[in-house]
């Protein structure tokens, strides 16, 4: 994510007109008496971005979970080598999404974003085409990378371009992602069967909704539009620095400005490890359902068909409830009601499916669904619980990273406790009970305070 500040504003000292264009370098970076002004390419092309990106973000792995059997048969994987291969998506994020920060410091988010867009086309499409399991973890890899850059750039995105928006665009960002998800579960299996019934079919041809992703971003590589902060710039916060300092020129201004909202140590704040631990723990939750619960119910006596579909219901939940449950926390002081009634709904949800999983499937679908809606809420959190946009860079990538390493182990345990229990009564109860942690951290997590006060 870049390191940006919000952009001052100097006072204008010419009288002379100049062009939009003036101001400019032919890098795209700003000259002395820049001022910041809306990007060239204009919102709708950036919210075009924003969606089609969100789409992408999740069919690498829901496409992959509602195949898992077929895949784990054809590549001769044990039960606990797919526990792994359900671990992979959190490990990539964790390991990638730690270095968005500096690509988008030296490429700027929308050139990340875009190479990101390009990854997960690429490793989708080259995934089917493996024979062993380490190929086809190395396919998997590149597209998760994608979506690891990504993830921890969309914050960004939606607080550079819509500062005043963050709770409906972030709205709009979680819903086209839910519906990705949904999508990609709901939908693999009947297209496998439509195009022959190789599970390889079916786990590409997810490639080419994210190749037509790429095509907004190849737009927006070049936008470098200064960050205008929720705050306004700081010029309007702190007054022109040329007004007041008249021996300063506007570009030491800006500099100043820069300096004196310098990115927050996070690592530093209580509020961004609870943000962590709650980021990790819903992820966690999250990717074992994306991808152990079609086998669950398969185990239980439904058809694979049905199993898809129950997942997608799943994901489809997030649809409608991400894009009222971000715009219902930017407007509360504390998110920790919204935290303790999602996770409410995940423990009923991971106990019926140990009482009964098949006779009440739909009803445990649609409870885990409102749960999952935790990722929208703690997306929304992070852009709240800080003031500057070199805040939320930092933050964002802190516990998006973190959070994605402490969901690491989850999927992996929990195929080795079904492996080696023979049910998923055991699996299950780890699930139930890491809700509880969960609810803690996130009640911590959505208290009325910022990171930069912390630190």
């Amino acid at each position: 994510m870049p390191d940006e500040t919000d952009t001052q504003i100097p006072t204008e000292t010419h009288a002379r007109p100049r062009t939009p264009s003036s101001n400019l370098r032919e890098d795209g970076s700003r000259t002395s008496g820049s001022r910041t002004r809306p990007s060239v390419w204009g919102p709708r092309l950036v919210m075009a971005g924003i969606v089609l990106a969100a789409l992408n973000l999740r069919p690498a792995i829901t496409s992959l979970g509602a195949l898992l059997e077929e895949a784990r048969v054809g590549l001769h994987m044990s039960g606990s080598v797919a526990g792994v291969l359900t671990s992979v998506p959190p490990l990539c994020f964790a390991v990638f999404g730690i270095a968005a920060p500096r690509l988008a410091r030296r490429f700027g988010p929308g050139a990340v974003v875009c190479a990101g867009m390009a990854a997960i086309a690429t490793g989708l499409a080259v995934r089917p085409f493996a024979d062993a399991t380490p190929a086809f973890l190395a396919a998997s890899a590149l597209a998760l990378m994608g979506i690891a850059v990504s993830n921890v750039l969309m914050p960004v995105i939606v607080k550079r371009h819509f500062p005043d928006r963050i709770g409906s665009m972030t709205g709009l960002y979680s819903m086209a992602l839910a519906l990705g998800t949904s999508l990609a579960a709901a939908a693999t299996v009947p297209m496998t069967q439509a195009l022959g019934g190789g599970w390889r079919a079916g786990l590409g041809i997810w490639a080419v909704l994210a190749a037509v992703a790429v095509l907004p971003w190849l737009g927006l590589i070049r936008d470098r539009t200064p960050d205008a902060g929720p705050h306004g710039s700081e010029g309007a916060r702190h007054g022109s620095g040329a007004g007041r300092h008249g021996s300063e020129s506007p570009r030491r201004t800006d500099e100043a400005a820069e300096r004196a909202a310098a990115a927050p140590r996070v690592i530093r704040s209580r509020t961004a490890w609870a943000l962590a631990g709650f980021f990790g723990l819903q992820a966690t939750g999250a990717y074992i359902t994306m991808g152990w619960m079609p086998q669950i119910f398969r185990d239980a006596g439904v058809s694979a068909g049905t199993a898809g579909l129950l997942l997608a219901v799943t994901m489809v939940m997030g649809v409608p409830l991400a894009f009222v449950i971000p715009r219902l926390a930017a407007r509360m002081r504390h998110q920790g009601p919204i935290v303790v009634a999602l996770g409410l709904c995940g423990l009923s949800g991971y106990l019926g499916l140990v009482l009964a999983p098949a006779a009440g499937a739909w009803a445990w679908a649609l409870l885990l669904g409102v749960a999952n809606c935790a990722f929208p809420l703690a997306l929304t959190m992070i852009g709240m619980r800080a003031r500057t946009g070199v805040g939320v860079v930092r933050l964002s990538a802190f516990a998006q990273s973190v959070g994605y390493l402490i969901s690491i182990p989850g999927p992996t345990v929990v195929g080795a406790f079904y492996q080696h229990s023979g049910g998923w009564g055991l699996p299950l109860a780890l699930m139930a009970g890491l809700t509880l942690p969960q609810m803690a951290v996130g009640v911590l997590a959505g208290r009325d305070r910022t990171v930069e006060d912390e630190c």
